[in-house]
């Protein structure tokens, strides 16, 4: 009888430390993702011609033209550099109001 008591209280609290451990990788793993494709997404829908951007390549370029998934991409300065490229290639965008 005294087994059976032990064996069912050591179940329960195997349960609570498997939901802690959920818990702490929900915190550590999913939540920062889902913040950080949040922070993305707001990134590229306020994306604009004219705005610099930096490529998850590491290259330089002036936004061109934009459609709905792809941009165009002006790289250089002779104008004769321009790409288009993915809206999920960019990583970073400085707005051409806060570059002057």
């Amino acid at each position: 009888m005294i087994l059976a008591t032990s064996s069912g209280a050591g179940l329960g609290f195997s349960l609570i430390w498997i939901v802690a451990i959920f818990a702490l990788m929900y915190f550590m793993m999913i939540r920062p993702q889902k913040k950080e494709q949040k922070r993305m997404t707001a990134m590229l829908s306020a994306l604009e011609v004219g705005d610099a951007v930096v490529t998850t390549s590491g290259f330089y370029g002036i936004v061109i033209d934009i459609t709905d998934e792809d941009v165009i991409v002006e790289f250089g300065n002779n104008k004769n550099c321009r790409i288009p490229m993915r809206k999920a290639a960019i990583a970073e965008v400085e707005k051409m109001n806060s570059a002057q």
